[in-house]
């Protein structure tokens, strides 16, 4: 079977996608763009994990209050990654200490890592997408 049927029948190809969350939530496009992109990216069974590091970690933070700014709150959508097989959620350490937030700070169970712990899981990825 050549490598072009495996990926016609659905089965045999997954390949390890990392996607870098560096945006605030609102004020741009990049947060639910790159949240919907990981969904459909599960959905054909790949490999995904998700990295929050800069201000992408405001998107995981507990307590958003979007009506004064008038957009739809799309925190919750993270608690529902798990439904997706989407269970690698890692946060930057620094980010999080640049923004006086914890890991109680946030919505959903994640795993803090360190700038060389967070590089030597980026060259194990097959993909590496930012946001």
């Amino acid at each position: 079977m050549s490598d072009m049927d495996e990926m016609e029948d659905g089965s045999g190809i997954v390949k390890k996608f990392m996607f870098l969350n560096r945006k605030a939530p609102h004020g741009t496009v990049y947060a639910l763009e790159g949240l919907e992109v990981v969904l459909i990216t599960a959905a054909f069974d790949q490999d995904v994990s998700m990295v929050f590091t800069d201000d992408g970690i405001y998107q995981l933070m507990k307590g958003i209050d979007t009506k004064g700014i008038e957009v739809k709150d799309f925190s919750r959508t993270y608690r529902a990654l798990e439904g997706y097989d989407i269970e690698k959620l890692y946060v930057d350490q620094a980010s999080l200490d640049a923004r006086g937030l914890t890991e109680d700070d946030l919505i959903v169970d994640v795993t803090v890592l360190s700038v060389d712990e967070m590089a030597n899981l980026m060259v194990e990825q097959d993909v590496v997408i930012s946001f």
